[in-house]
């Protein structure tokens, strides 16, 4: 659940509420009673691991540097052929 920072007009009492997103924004402040306006500073989201790289969705990155550097051409292009030659999508009649 998102936390919300929040602070009040009158008094300045500055506070923190964990709230889901359907429940209804926080009006009233706990200290006085007066006015409560929601503060927006920096987004709370840490995106966290390693990452996505170019290698991660291949299966090996030495079939790749061997094709780019001129390798067996003809395993490449053979295996083009059979993503290109695929079995043809029906006809809708």
């Amino acid at each position: 659940m998102p936390t919300y920072a929040y602070a009040c007009k009158n008094c300045g009492h500055r506070f923190d509420a964990v709230q889901s997103f359907s429940e209804p924004t926080l009006t009233e402040c706990p200290e006085c009673g007066g006015v409560l306006r929601k503060e927006y500073g920096s987004i709370g989201v840490t995106f966290n691991g390693s990452g996505f790289y170019r290698t991660d969705s291949r299966s090996g990155s030495s079939s790749t540097a061997k094709a780019s550097q001129g390798g067996d051409a003809g395993s490449s292009s053979s295996s083009s052929k059979s993503e290109s030659t695929s079995a043809p999508a029906p006809s809708g009649a």
